[in-house]
C-alpha cells in the first residue's frame, strides 16, 4: 500500500514538473493570443484616472486601422470615430458631430497602449507575484538598461489561466493611472464605422 501512494504522488510531483510554466511562458502564450487583435479585432475597457477630475472610462472598439471610442465624462457622453483618414467626434450633451481630416501618423490612445500590452517584456524584469484557480498575477519592472522616460516604472498583468488571454494591465505613471481591462477578441466592421444614418438629428460641423 505504501508502494502504492509513493508511486501516485511521484506521478503527481512528474505531472506538476510537465506542466510548470515559468512566467516568460506565460507572457508568450499570452501574446500568441494577442496576435489574433489585428485580423479579428478587439474591444477592451481603458480607465484613466486623474488627480482631482477622477476616473475617465473608455470603451475601445479596433479592427484594423479602424477604431471607435465610447467615453463617458460626468455623465455626457462622447463617441469618437476614425479610418486614418476621417475622425468622427459625437458630443451627446450638444448633438453635435464635429468632422475633421485624421492625421494617419498619429496613434491613438487605444493602439498605444496596446503596443504596450503586447510589449510587456520589452524593457521589463517580469516576476509572478500571486496565483489564483483562475489567474496568474504578474508584476513588470522597469528594467534597468530601460532608458525611456515615458514608461512607467512598474506595471502589474493579469493573464487568464486556460485561454491565456490578458485579463487586466494597470500602471501608473506621472499620478495618472491607466488600467486596461475586459478584453474581448471579434469585431464586426459596422461596430466600428461611423453611420450618419443614425445620427440625422444632430447638428454636423464639417471641418475637413
Amino acid at each position: 500500500m505504501k508502494k502504492f501512494f509513493f508511486c501516485i504522488l511521484t506521478a503527481m510531483f512528474a505531472a506538476t514538473a510537465l506542466f510548470a510554466q515559468t512566467t516568460e511562458e506565460i507572457i508568450a502564450r499570452m501574446d500568441e493570443q494577442t496576435e489574433r487583435f489585428t485580423p479579428e479585432g478587439f474591444s477592451m475597457i481603458m480607465e484613466i484616472r486623474l488627480p482631482i477630475i477622477g476616473t475617465i472610462g473608455t470603451t475601445a472598439y479596433i479592427l484594423g486601422d479602424k477604431y471607435k471610442l465610447v467615453s463617458e465624462i460626468k455623465g455626457d457622453m462622447l463617441m469618437y470615430w476614425s479610418d486614418k483618414v476621417t475622425d468622427w467626434e459625437y458630443d451627446a450633451s450638444k448633438n453635435e458631430v464635429t468632422i475633421t481630416n485624421a492625421n494617419p501618423s498619429e496613434e491613438s490612445q487605444a493602439e498605444s497602449n496596446v503596443k504596450m500590452l503586447k510589449g510587456v517584456t520589452d524593457g521589463y524584469d517580469v516576476r509572478l507575484r500571486s496565483e489564483t484557480d483562475e489567474v496568474w498575477n504578474i508584476r513588470c519592472t522597469k528594467s534597468k538598461t530601460n532608458k525611456e522616460k515615458d514608461d512607467p516604472r512598474t506595471m502589474d498583468l493579469v493573464v487568464a489561466k486556460g485561454s491565456y488571454m490578458p485579463v487586466s494591465l494597470k500602471s501608473t505613471l506621472k499620478g495618472v493611472t491607466v488600467t486596461l481591462r475586459n478584453f474581448a477578441v471579434g469585431i464586426t466592421e459596422e461596430e466600428v464605422t461611423f453611420d450618419p444614418a443614425k445620427f440625422t438629428n444632430a447638428k454636423i460641423i464639417d471641418k475637413r
